[in-house]
């Protein structure tokens, strides 16, 4: 799955494994570096540097082979932040020598190595499979591999530090070693093969040679289609000669070869992990064209890109839902199946199609090879129809939808806007019941990221603990929404709901409290320069969510299944849940290891004061509300009877980051303890095992729709924010059953009755308001109240999903 670029799926299965093999450090040693390397690659870097660093505490003097993972390691860890420096010094470490012969030696001395053991215990099918007569790599060959893979990524290096020729003679020497092995009928080294001859492309291409540059990507990807023809390399390969097209003036064949690469990634399994960050040269190209059909490329290429914390929230939700003990959960476990022994097949096929002179017994196989294909994606296709039916398995599923599909469900007056960040660049595309327009932002992803921290801070941000605001920024808002709406501005002014899709560091602020005139402003200039003004009096801005309605969607998919989907047929109408009660000291179960909360996590639970005034307004003496002690994890993931409440309401803390950046982020709410192993915690895995029936779950926790702080993300070295707030917990709580979460960017304050005028509004709406309308209404009156008109007090809570569905019925 690493070498297929399903770095998710992957990462998943490593964890499985670390734990299964606990007490074999040797092995534990080699999961973990495995695992630190996918974090890598889905931009987890801290992450990855302690995952790698216990890992080699782990390694045995004489283990050869795993030091030289792990070097190696390390060093693409350096690579995939663009550090070339740091990586060729990981490479200048030291590791044990390995000689040819070396693992008779150690026979002969009674030491077993591992790959000797496992030669000794399984056979190698692969190698079967290629006709080769050993059934296992010797520590010699292993090293060898590793030891050209070291080599490969000093050549790396040295092409992103612009030293193209000792970069081709590195890489020349890599690419002989690996052929060295095994004759190079090693199915496994291919990926590799292929990487060094896209590296020697680029350099070619760097030192003028453009025909070498464009064989050497022709290589890559004949190796790639051979040996992984179902798989997320060879649309890597693909796209990365798509580019080079685009970049030696071949704009059409590029977007051609882009546009087939987007058509075979629909099927592959994890292709948006492999893909995001090459496909920038395609909606670059793409933008620069106004036509319709450049438009539906665009949408449907943008569907293919999931951000990296998707990625892996949807990694480890399948692997809950596969463990599972229902039909959904059955069906899904079959699925996956056949979803690997078409890729088997594919792999066949492609293999006996590349025979030169094939015999009568290859057309036989090929003809039995295509007839087995054709049956199982039949057999899946029928699987997958009967899996939509479970909310659960939607969340997982790459279904994607055309432009027309999206059009179709807009109503007038409705808009669809799509963020995209790719390799560092932003895009967007505005939709509408009869229009598509597509663009690129004129402001890179690092410039949105300096906005939206700025902004953030303006409009609350920790400080010795406590919160505390500033004046906000309206000169930077304004900018923001120039850079984000100004091709559209004119357009926008006719929308009576918007549907705004964020990405990148726009996941950490609410699309309100962007700025869409300049006269607001200058009026407020005027008034805070006067002797008595107030700096907090915020009254007369044109803020965006002013005049429209808005909604969060987190996909297209995701908006599209929320729209469809029937009206909840719950019989009571709220559940409200909060005040964990607060512990004396951490229970067992609770603290695992250094990632673990502290205790203080608990000590500051939220006031219940809107759970008791929701269920009096919707409730009416048929909802319930549970505190203190009835609130625990253990007691919730009990209850048989979820499904019986419209409305979920959590008044609880929001736990999106991990407790050290080094430290895995397992999104949360948080609870009180229950009996046995409570953690404490409601988890985004056991949220996704609830079975709801609910209208609409609301978060009113501390940001559970952007991260804790936008220090804490840049101190875990997130820099796409947001990643596991809404994939993790918001995909869960829809999985489980929700037609739409409200989410809160951060806890809104008490003073001035802030919290109880935003909750009235909610759910005192008169029936049948759409739920965004009656938020937005809540939002008005604070905006228009010059104790509250600044941002922190009426723009925390968004609404994901349909905002155009009711709350109160």
């Amino acid at each position: 799955r690493n070498n297929g670029a399903s770095f998710a799926e992957a990462s998943e299965f490593f964890e499985t494994l670390t734990a299964r093999e606990a007490k074999d450090p040797r092995r534990v040693a080699e999961f973990t570096a495995n695992q630190a390397l996918q974090q890598s690659n889905l931009g987890n870097f801290s992450a990855a540097d302690a995952l790698l660093a216990r890992a080699e505490k782990l390694v045995p003097a004489r283990d050869a082979v795993t030091q030289r993972m792990i070097r190696n390691f390390r060093t693409i860890n350096q690579l995939n932040q663009r550090l070339p420096e740091r990586a060729l010094a990981a490479l200048a470490q030291p590791v044990t020598p390995v000689y040819r012969g070396m693992d008779d030696e150690d026979v002969r001395a009674g030491y077993i190595t591992l790959p000797l053991s496992e030669q000794i215990n399984r056979e190698n099918e692969g190698l079967k499979r290629i006709g080769g007569v050993d059934t296992g790599l010797t520590s010699f060959e292993r090293s060898q591999v590793l030891d050209a893979q070291a080599e490969e990524l000093r050549g790396i290096a040295l092409r992103q530090q612009g030293r193209f020729a000792e970069a081709e003679q590195v890489l020349g020497e890599a690419l002989a070693v690996i052929e060295q092995v095994r004759d190079g009928r090693l199915v496994t080294t291919a990926w590799l093969r292929s990487e060094i001859r896209s590296e020697l492309a680029l350099v070619a291409e760097a030192q003028g040679k453009m025909d070498l540059a464009g064989t050497s990507f022709a290589e890559a990807v004949a190796i790639m289609e051979r040996e992984y023809p179902q798989s997320p390399a060879l649309l890597a390969a693909k796209a990365r000669q798509a580019a080079f097209l685009g970049r030696s003036g071949k704009g059409d064949a590029a977007l051609d070869q882009f546009a087939g690469v987007i058509d075979q990634s629909s099927g592959i399994s994890d292709a948006s992990s492999a893909l995001r960050g090459l496909l920038g040269p395609y909606f670059s190209l793409l933008a620069q064209k106004s036509d319709g059909q450049s438009a539906a490329r665009f949408f449907q290429a943008s569907q293919t890109l999931q951000r990296p914390g998707v990625a892996q929230t949807q990694a480890i939700l399948a692997r809950e839902l596969s463990e599972g003990d229902d039909e959904a959960s059955a069906l899904f476990r079959l699925a996956v199946t056949r979803t690997r022994e078409i890729a088997r097949a594919a792999t066949d096929v492609a293999r006996l199609k590349a025979i030169a002179s094939p015999t009568i017994e290859d057309n036989q196989a090929l003809a039995l090879a295509q007839e087995t294909l054709t049956g199982l994606e039949r057999d899946q296709v029928s699987l997958q129809s009967r899996l939509a039916a479970y909310p659960r398995y939607k969340v997982l599923a790459p279904e994607t939808l055309k432009l027309s599909d999206l059009q179709g469900l807009l109503k007038p007056g409705e808009a669809y806007y799509k963020l995209l960040m790719v390799g560092g660049e932003a895009f967007a595309l505005f939709i509408t019941p009869d229009s598509a327009q597509s663009f690129a932002l004129d402001q890179n992803v690092a410039g949105l990221e300096k906005s939206v921290a700025a902004l953030r801070d303006s409009i609350v941000r920790l400080e010795n603990g406590q919160p505390v605001t500033y004046p906000f920024d309206l000169d930077t808002s304004r900018a923001l929404y120039t850079t984000l709406f100004g091709p559209v501005h004119d357009r926008l002014g006719k929308v009576d709901h918007l549907i705004f899709e964020p990405d990148g560091p726009l996941m950490q602020l609410p699309p309100y409290v962007l700025v869409t005139a300049d006269a607001g402003i200058a009026d407020y200039k005027k008034r805070v320069a006067r002797p008595d003004g107030d700096e907090f009096d915020f009254t007369g801005i044109a803020w965006l969510a002013r005049d429209r309605e808005v909604s969060i969607a987190v996909s297209p998919r995701s908006f599209a299944d929320v729209r469809a989907i029937p009206a909840s047929r719950a019989s009571r109408p709220y559940l409200g849940l909060g005040e964990n009660a607060q512990p004396s000291t951490l229970p067992v179960a609770a603290v695992a290891d250094e990632c673990s909360w502290p205790l203080a996590t608990w000590r500051n639970p939220i006031n219940p004061a809107e759970l008791v005034l929701a269920n009096s307004l919707l409730g009416k003496g048929r909802g319930e509300v549970l505190v203190q002690g009835q609130f625990n994890d253990r007691a919730l993931t009990a209850r048989d009877d979820l499904d019986d409440f419209r409305v979920l309401h959590f008044a609880t803390h929001g736990l999106v980051t991990a407790p050290r950046p080094e430290c895995p982020a397992r999104p949360a709410l948080l609870t009180s303890f229950g009996d046995g192993d409570s953690d404490g915690l409601l988890s985004f895995k056991e949220v996704f095992d609830l079975k709801l029936d609910a209208d609409v779950v609301i978060l009113s926790a501390c940001d559970t729709a952007g991260m804790a702080t936008v220090s804490a993300s840049r101190e875990a070295g997130v820099t796409t924010g947001g990643n596991y707030a809404l994939d993790g917990l918001v995909r869960a709580f829809v999985g489980a059953g929700a037609r739409s979460v409200v989410a809160s960017h951060w806890p809104v304050p008490d003073d001035f009755d802030a919290t109880k005028r935003l909750i009235s509004g909610l759910f005192g709406a008169k029936p049948g308001t759409p739920i965004a309308g009656s938020l937005r209404d809540a939002q008005a009156g604070l905006m228009d109240d010059p104790l509250t008109s600044h941002p922190y007090y009426w723009a925390a809570f968004v609404v994901l999903g349909d905002g155009d569905k009711a709350l109160v019925r």
